[in-house]
């Protein structure tokens, strides 16, 4: 399979595609995917998918959606450059498969793909509700999936939508209960409240948290994923803590291959909405207090919503923080009851064989290109 992945800007896109990539290396090691990943230029996921062994190409990209008419007429050229490159890179590797996950980054190719004929299109929506790019990458696409049932409102009910659930690293879920607190050297007599607001980490969580570690930390452990920017402020309110609270209080910077051991051990979470919170809460069965990002579009609400229409997590608004977030994690941390009900909930939405069956769509999709050009 000559396999072309389009995955970029937020890691909401990208990890999944990652997810998918390395089940297919995995499962066909004999005769693995030729694969070229287009992003876009100065993006994230450029060093992510480096390491993966995977050629990169970058192309410019922008998005036009609310742009002052200042800045429109340079993302409209960005966006004929993104397509001209698109084009070059279609003509060289011709593609059988398409494998898109969103970001403006992929409405060039994918309407250069279309347009020219270079294979079959998948799209995989991650969030509840898809945002423009994605949308407008459904007018392309040959086949879709979705994370969710809720999300096939928002296509053509002529599309071909599957729902295969959100797809996340394998071996995420290997870690054991005592594997994990061991790992992160966590006790097994109190409980354990993780926190975390994605790789960039979440101020106002970050600082809300830290303000009410003097609350919290006599009743329960903390394990504190800050992210780099706040890490050094974290830091300082470590080391302001009295030494028997102090030994309560984990914090780090990021996780790697750990993250399954924090989800693990975890007895509940806060975190933002992002969409891997649909992928990895079912699959832990872990109860959350889920904080929305306030300052963009309303995709983290609507998958906040989605968990707690289900019963599965509760809501809290990012401006409510400060007053509400230590008597909300101590009433649920002293009600086990509530939080079962929550794992019970969650657990039924879990979908853990996600990645394997995308793999499965653009196996399929393969065949039909095979067909089509044979």
């Amino acid at each position: 399979m000559r396999l072309l992945i389009c995955a970029g800007g937020t890691g909401g896109g990208v990890y999944p595609a990652l997810s998918v990539l390395t089940r297919m290396k995995t499962e066909r090691a004999a005769a693995s995917p030729e694969i070229v990943w287009v992003g876009s230029e100065g993006g994230m996921e450029a060093d992510l998918v480096k390491r993966e062994g995977v050629r990169f190409v970058a192309i410019p990209s922008a998005g036009v959606h609310g742009v002052g008419w200042r800045s429109l007429p340079g993302n409209l050229w960005r966006l004929w450059c993104g397509f001209l490159a698109s084009w070059r890179i279609l003509r060289s590797f011709r593609p059988e498969v398409l494998f898109f996950t969103g970001g403006y980054v992929a409405v060039p190719l994918a309407f250069a793909s279309w347009l020219g004929r270079f294979g079959r299109r998948l799209l995989y929506v991650p969030d509840i509700e898809p945002g423009l790019a994605l949308k407008a990458l459904a007018r392309f696409a040959d086949s879709i999936a979705l994370t969710v049932e809720s999300s096939r409102a928002y296509f053509s009910s002529k599309a071909n939508v599957t729902v295969t659930g959100y797809p996340l690293r394998q071996g995420l879920e290997s870690w054991t209960r005592d594997q994990s607190l061991r790992a992160l050297s966590l006790r097994s007599d109190l409980p354990v409240l993780l926190v975390t607001g994605g790789s960039k980490g979440a101020r106002s969580i970050n600082r809300a948290i830290s303000a009410g570690l003097p609350q919290l930390l006599p009743s329960m452990q903390v394990l504190h994923i800050s992210g780099q920017l706040d890490h050094a402020e974290m830091e300082q309110a470590r080391t302001a803590l009295p030494a028997e609270l102090a030994s309560n209080y984990h914090l780090y910077s990021y996780l790697h291959e750990e993250m399954g051991a924090a989800l693990r051990a975890a007895d509940l979470a806060v975190m933002r909405a992002g969409a891997s919170t649909l992928g990895e809460l079912p699959l832990f069965g872990l109860p959350a207090i889920l904080v929305p990002y306030p300052y963009a579009w309303r995709y983290q609400k609507v998958n906040a919503a989605y968990l707690v229409e289900r019963g599965a997590a509760v809501l809290l608004e990012d401006s409510d923080l400060s007053g509400s977030i230590v008597p909300l994690v101590k009433g649920l941390m002293d009600d086990p009851t509530r939080r079962q009900k929550m794992r019970t909930a969650l657990q039924e939405l879990a979908r853990p064989d996600a990645a394997a069956h995308i793999a499965g769509l653009l196996d399929r999709l393969e065949a039909h290109a095979g067909i089509a050009g044979g």
